[in-house]
């Protein structure tokens, strides 16, 4: 008997959407201790420096709860090579929210703080995007080979569903 095969690649993107949404709770959670952390040194230091420091205190958190909760990773494999990702990816966020800080202070040079954080979240969230795709690249070796190595739900073909209503009454 032919078993015709129901289609495995819904089973991918929806495992790639799954990622994608674990890797935004993570990041919103981290954007959340992210601008704690900003808003308690900014009361001390310099913008940049607060800046800097929350990013830093933020990152390793980040990229080991993306390990594990978004691609599945447990132990030791890979690990300087996810992390150094996470580094590079952190090196990314800081470009990107100083330029935003300096973008702000360059078209308001009298704002609040309130405004600063605002700019802070929106550059935070462009970061995040920067690092999901160097995070899956450091997991999966690729995007293109990232489908391919999300592990696949078992395939339902015709054969097997006829014989599971068989075995159920």
């Amino acid at each position: 008997m032919t078993a015709l095969s129901i289609p495995g690649s819904f089973a991918s993107h929806r495992a790639v959407v799954r990622q994608l949404v674990s890797f935004g709770a993570i990041g919103a959670a981290c954007t959340v201790a992210y601008i704690a952390l900003y808003a308690w040194l900014r009361q001390a230091a310099p913008a940049g420096i607060a800046n800097a420091l929350s990013l830093l205190m933020t990152a390793v958190g980040n990229t080991a709860a993306n390990r594990w909760l978004t691609f599945g990773i447990r132990g030791n494999e890979g690990l300087a090579r996810h992390h150094a990702a996470g580094l590079l990816a952190l090196g990314v966020a800081l470009l990107i929210t100083s330029a935003s800080l300096l973008a702000l202070n360059s078209i308001d040079p009298r704002h609040g703080r309130l405004s600063e954080l605002a700019v802070l979240v929106a550059a935070n969230a462009v970061a995040t995007l920067v690092r999901f795709l160097f995070l899956r690249h450091a997991v999966h070796g690729g995007a293109t080979s990232a489908v391919h190595a999300i592990p696949r739900p078992p395939r339902h073909t015709f054969a097997n569903l006829i014989q599971s209503k068989r075995t159920r009454g």
